[in-house]
């Protein structure tokens, strides 16, 4: 009975274990992927947001994206003064990291935000359309 008891135990431990590991905290926006993300920015009310480095931006974007580098201590300030928060925001990056970063920033501040997910580099490995 009792090595039933420490059984049962150990196999709920184990359970709640792996449930703890496989849980991930969920993002306050939507991370889209390229074809999604493509759709969604078709909108013309959509604010696309670019936030690497103005090097990164100037060797290819999405058309008619905003520069705004989410690494740059005056990332929220610029985005206060240069975006509307009446309109939907799309933001990437290079490889999807740091628009996390910028879309979880954002959606503090009250905007409505997505996130293309893995990035430009991805994004161009579709064939998307790319400015220069």
């Amino acid at each position: 009975m009792i090595k039933s008891l420490y059984f049962m135990f150990f196999v709920f431990a184990c359970l709640l274990g792996l449930m703890g590991c496989t849980s991930k905290a969920k993002d306050p926006f939507k991370n889209l992927t390229v074809d999604e993300f493509d759709r969604y920015i078709q909108n013309e009310e959509v604010q696309r947001v670019d936030v690497r480095t103005v090097a990164e931006y100037s060797k290819g974007h999405i058309p008619n994206s905003l520069n705004i580098n989410v690494m740059d201590d005056l990332f929220a300030a610029e985005a206060d003064e240069l975006l509307d928060k009446e309109r939907p925001v799309a933001v990437y990056c290079r490889s999807g990291k740091r628009s996390r970063e910028a879309a979880r920033i954002l959606t503090k501040k009250g905007f409505k935000v997505v996130n293309l997910d893995k990035g430009f580099e991805h994004w161009k490995e579709f064939g998307k359309e790319v400015c220069y």
